[in-house]
C-alpha cells in the first residue's frame, strides 16, 4: 500500500485475507495483528491490508467483540465524511423505492444491518417513525452523523418523519461494551411524539405498533411478502395461526377471506394485542384468540382428534441463537411441524418457517422430511420463500439469509 493514508494498519491473516476477498466484511480477533507503531482507538476507523501489505478495506475497530474489525469500505478512495455517508442512506432508500410497491414504504426495513454497509445497525419505519437498533460500537459513536441524515434524507424525499425512536434494550450490546438504553434520540428542531405507539398499514391490514416494548423494534417486517402468500391460500378455509404474535399471520388469513381464523400465542399480552388488531380491522367475529403454549395445545388437539383445520401457520420465533443449540432447535421444529402435519386432513395446507440464520436451508429441509415421514404423510411444495426484499441477502454474507418460509399441501 503506497499512498500514505491517516488511519492506523491493521495486518490480517491468510484465512482472513480469504474470507475479505469472498466478500465477508468481518475480521475476527484471532485474524488481526496491527502494524508496529499503528495506535488505534476503540470505535475508530483502521485499514485492513495483507502480510504483504496489500490494502484490503477499511474498517470500524471493536476491540472488545470477537469480530474485532468490521468493513465498510473495500474502496482506498473513500472519504469517511458526512457525503459519505449520506451517499450511503440513499443508496439503502432509493434499493427500497426500487423493489417495494410505493404504499409499502410507509412500513419497512430501511437499513439492514451488514446487508447495507452498515454494520450492526437496523432502522425499521413505522409511519412517521424510524425505530433503530445499534449493536455496533463503531456505529453507536457515529449516530450524531448518522441519525440526523437519515431524517435528512427521507425528509428530502417528501417522507414524512416525527422522530427516530431508539431500541437498544438488548444484551447482545455488552459484546461490544455498549449499554442498554432506548428512547427518542434528540433531533435538532424535531418535537418528539408523546405517544410510544403508532399506527401503521401492512397489505391493507391496520396494526397498532408499540415500538418502546414490542419485541425487537415493535412489528416483524420481514414476513411482509409471505403473509400475502397466505391470504391467497386461507379463502374458504379453517386456520390455525400457532405463534401469532401480534396476530399479523391471523389477520392477513382473515382479511384473504378464511371461514375462520384461531390465532394462538404464549404470550397473553400479545394475544391482547392480535385481538386488538382484529378490533381495529373489523375481522373480529371471524377470528378466536387462545393464549395457549403451542407445544401443549397442538398435542392436545390430536389427542380430541380435531381435524377442523385446513390450514396451519407455523411462525415461531428463533429456537437457537447460536450454533451450539442448532440440534435442540431442530428437535423443536420436528415437534410443531410433526403435530401440525398429523392434524391436517389431506389435501390441507402447511406454512411452516424459521427465522434463525443458525438452522441452515438445508437441516431445516431435512427435519420436515423427517417429521412427513413420521406423520406419515407426503409434501407438495406450492412455494419456497425467504425475508422480504427490504431485508436483502447478500451472498457472500450468510449471516444475511436467515429466513426459511415454505407453503406445502398435505397429501
Amino acid at each position: 500500500m503506497k499512498k500514505q493514508r491517516p488511519y492506523p494498519i491493521a495486518i490480517v491473516t491468510p484465512k482472513a485475507e480469504r474470507s475479505i476477498a469472498s466478500g465477508h466484511p468481518w475480521i475476527y480477533d484471532t485474524e488481526v495483528t496491527f502494524a508496529q507503531g499503528s495506535t488505534a482507538q476503540n470505535g475508530a476507523l483502521v485499514d485492513v491490508v495483507s502480510g504483504k501489505g496489500r490494502y484490503l478495506g477499511t474498517g470500524l475497530l471493536s476491540e472488545q467483540s470477537k469480530i474485532r474489525i468490521r468493513l465498510i469500505s473495500r474502496n482506498a478512495n473513500d472519504t469517511f465524511d458526512k457525503t459519505f455517508w449520506k451517499r450511503r442512506i440513499q443508496y439503502a432508500w432509493e434499493y427500497r423505492k426500487t423493489v417495494m410497491a410505493p404504499e409499502d414504504l410507509s412500513c419497512c426495513r430501511v437499513i439492514f444491518g451488514e446487508a447495507d454497509t452498515f454494520p450492526g445497525l437496523t432502522v425499521d419505519r413505522f409511519g412517521g417513525i424510524l425505530v433503530t437498533q445499534t449493536l455496533s460500537l463503531g456505529i453507536e459513536q457515529r449516530k450524531g452523523i448518522l441519525f440526523p441524515l437519515l431524517y435528512e434524507v427521507l425528509t428530502e424525499d417528501g417522507q414524512h418523519i416525527d422522530g427516530i425512536y431508539e431500541r437498544n434494550d438488548v444484551s447482545i450490546r455488552a459484546h461490544e461494551g455498549l449499554e442498554q438504553n432506548k428512547g427518542f434520540y434528540p433531533l435538532e428542531g424535531v418535537l418528539n411524539p408523546i405517544s410510544t405507539q403508532t399506527n401503521i398499514v401492512e397489505n391493507g391490514i391496520k396494526y397498532q405498533v408499540d415500538f418502546e416494548n414490542g419485541q425487537k423494534t415493535g412489528f416483524f417486517l420481514d414476513q411482509k411478502t409471505n403473509r400475502r402468500a397466505v391470504a391467497r391460500l386461507a379463502k374458504g378455509r379453517n386456520v390455525l395461526d400457532c405463534f401469532t404474535h401480534t396476530g399479523s399471520f391471523a389477520l392477513n388469513a382473515a382479511s384473504g377471506g378464511a371461514k375462520h381464523v384461531c390465532a394462538v400465542d404464549v404470550s397473553q399480552e400479545a394475544v391482547d394485542m392480535a385481538r386488538s388488531n382484529a378490533q381495529l380491522n373489523g375481522l373480529q367475529d371471524r377470528m378466536d384468540f387462545v393464549c395457549a403454549n403451542v407445544f401443549d395445545l397442538l398435542p392436545q388437539l390430536l389427542e380430541a382428534g380435531e381435524k377442523s383445520y385446513d390450514f396451519i401457520i407455523l411462525d415461531p420465533p428463533a429456537f437457537t441463537k447460536s450454533r451450539k443449540t442448532v440440534q435442540s432447535a431442530l428437535r423443536g421444529y420436528k415437534e410443531i411441524n410433526y403435530r401440525a402435519m398429523k392434524l391436517l386432513a389431506r389435501g390441507g395446507y402447511l406454512a411452516t418457517c424459521s427465522c434463525s440464520h443458525f438452522v441452515m436451508e438445508d437441516a431445516f429441509q431435512k427435519m420436515l422430511h423427517h417429521a412427513a415421514a413420521d406423520a406419515g404423510v407426503q409434501l407438495r411444495q406450492i412455494e419456497a420463500r425467504q425475508q422480504a426484499p427490504d431485508h436483502p441477502i447478500l451472498w457472500n454474507v450468510p449471516e444475511t439469509n436467515y429466513l426459511k418460509f415454505y407453503l406445502f399441501q398435505v397429501v
